[in-house]
């Protein structure tokens, strides 16, 4: 982690880069922000990002918000940073009568709701709002946590009503400055004598790390989000060496660390459940590696649990790009955790893109040092599911198409079936989930939430379509969605596709435009167009539309005369939805 001085310095050596990505935020606060502003900007610059940030004067949050003249309003922005301190909360709190302070929560939130409010209906921008770091009065002792006109009362139901009132809204993420403060200590966190000087509550130390969860945020909601963990084995989620140890002999339960290994285990297993893709890649015989998944009783991880197991004596770095190659994912969207150093800097040195944290050296510290480093933050919950059964498949289907020499033989023998129909509320989470998650094939790459889904899918001036797909090995589940904007009389804008590159290379992008045109026109379209908007991440869509029979504007710009279109060819064939849902 770069020191506030280093970020500062990022400014300068950094704000003439080219190919960085714009990002627009207003910062708002009610102490003094410069100085996290500065932070904001120079940990952009790490990450990429040319950070355009509007700061309000100093303590006037309110009337910035309700003042629709005001500067917040001038221009698009893609956040709005709320920092309201637990200092000057406080100092609200000590003016109030005893009897008034029972409330004061409560109070307190509906106020931040309505500043949500406000600037949802002025701006389409997310707001990221700061929880409160823990300041304590010492009036009453332990007894104020029980006592409801106490401080410590009041402090602890504003943290739970302020994560109640985020989680009923789309658009709103909280930033939570009470870890930030737990883990460096409240003494590196707060200089009060700089908090009197300055009305900073935030020391120049802690703003980097401030920095970086206001920008975990962004990069989770931007659909940069990590995918996938490959794991190694030996004193990775055990202790000891399998080969050499036995099964009886590697720590694990109560033998010697196994206490610790479990827990990492169970680390994953959660990791798991809310969507993260689990991969082993370890240098082992296969069978000897897999004995502890089948037969310890103290593993918590089985097989069932790993999507690409591969135990054998290549390079790591070679086994991880065929993980990847199974995975269809990028490089980027991938962990490795591995305890030798050794492989750890191979797999750095030839595959720059994946994250390798460089785990500690006592394994009992690695849980709390990988949660800090909040590599698996995301925007959306998980639409629900196990993906692990869908990666299985995956790599049964490629050992099967080994079998056939021709592709279309192949193609056929896999029986596919799709579901083609408008949005509905069903899919409304998992649209939303791969609207952030698509990058490779996401022609325009917008991003939606769940609310604005449901607000498309319920306009007239909208045609929407999402897609499933199932083949004689198991269910993709929903793959890829379309929205066509009306434009004109008998015109349409293709606003949005995107796709899961899990299906690529089946057919299925075919059966997706004959079924867009054909939907197109049953609506009175004549006139379809569309846009192409490159990112670092979709060159491989660059020429989807004129695969297609588009006509090229320039510009990324395309159009097509629905009743010129010319079906093309797929193995897939349409199904209807089955109760509701696929």
């Amino acid at each position: 982690m770069k020191t506030f001085g280093e970020l500062k310095k990022n400014i300068k050596s950094h704000k003439d880069k080219k190919d960085l990505r714009e990002l627009s935020m207003a910062l708002l606060g009610d102490t003094a922000t410069q100085f996290l502003r500065t932070a904001l900007e120079g940990y952009g610059y790490e990450l990429g990002y040319k950070t355009d940030i509007y700061e309000s004067e100093y303590n006037v949050l309110e009337s910035e918000i309700i003042d629709a003249a005001s500067g917040l309003y001038e221009k698009k922005r893609d956040y709005v940073v709320i920092y309201m301190s637990a200092e000057r909360a406080y100092d609200m709190f000590t003016k109030l009568d005893i009897p008034e302070r029972e409330g004061f929560a409560d109070r307190y939130i509906s106020r931040i709701e309505g500043y949500w409010d406000t600037i949802s209906e002025r701006s389409e921008a997310k707001v990221i709002q700061f929880d409160l770091n823990q300041v304590a009065s010492g009036i009453y002792g332990n007894y104020g946590n029980r006592l409801p006109s106490a401080w410590e009362y009041q402090y602890r139901r504003l943290q739970y009503l302020l994560s109640e009132a985020a989680s009923r809204r789309e658009g709103v993420y909280l930033m939570s400055l009470d870890a930030i403060q737990s883990g460096l200590g409240r003494k590196a966190f707060c200089d009060m004598r700089f908090y009197y000087d300055a009305r900073m509550s935030i020391y120049t130390d802690a703003l980097p790390e401030v920095a970086k969860s206001v920008f975990d945020i962004v990069e989770a909601a931007d659909g940069r989000v990590k995918k996938c963990l490959v794991l190694d084995l030996d004193n990775t989620l055990w202790g000891g060496v399998i080969g050499d140890d036995g099964i009886n002999g590697i720590e694990l339960g109560e033998l010697g660390n196994g206490r610790i290994y479990c827990d990492i285990q169970r680390w994953c297993l959660e990791l798991k459940a809310r969507g993260i893709i689990l991969a082993v890649c370890s240098k082992n015989d296969e069978d000897v590696a897999k004995e502890p998944f089948e037969k310890h009783p103290d593993m918590l991880l089985r097989l069932d649990d790993i999507a690409v197991f591969v135990a054998n004596w290549e390079d790591k770095a070679a086994n991880i790009q065929y993980i990847r190659e199974v995975l269809n994912i990028g490089m980027d969207s991938m962990v490795f955790l591995d305890d030798s150093v050794f492989e750890r800097n191979l797999v750095r040195e030839m595959i720059p893109d994946i994250t390798v944290p460089e785990l500690p050296k006592e394994p009992a510290d690695w849980l709390e040092y990988l949660n800090k480093l909040g590599l698996f933050d995301t925007a959306v919950g998980t639409a629900g599911g196990d993906r692990t059964a869908k990666y299985r498949e995956e790599a049964e289907r490629r050992s099967t198409k080994r079998q056939y020499a021709d592709v279309d033989e192949y193609l056929k023998s896999l029986q596919m079936e799709a579901v083609c129909a408008a949005f509905d509320e069903f899919h409304y989470p998992r649209i939303a989930e791969l609207s952030q998650r698509s990058n490779q094939f996401n022609l325009r790459t917008v991003r939606y939430t769940e609310d604005q889904i449901r607000a498309i899918a319920e306009d007239d001036r909208y045609i929407t379509l999402y897609f499933t797909l199932r083949d004689r090995f198991g269910d993709y589940g929903l793959v890829s969605c379309v929205i066509m904007k009306k434009t004109a009389d008998r015109e349409a804008f293709i606003d949005t596709w995107f796709m899961s590159c899990r299906v690529l290379n089946r057919g299925m992008e075919e059966f997706i435009i004959n079924s867009v045109t054909k939907t197109a026109s049953e609506h009175g379209v004549e006139i379809l167009s569309a846009e192409y908007i490159p990112t670092k991440k979709n060159k491989m869509v660059e020429d989807v539309y004129e695969r297609f029979g588009f006509e090229a504007l320039g510009a990324g710009r395309y159009r097509l005369e629905t009743d010129k279109y010319i079906k093309k060819n797929t193995y897939i064939r349409e199904t209807a939805i089955n109760n509701g849902a696929p």
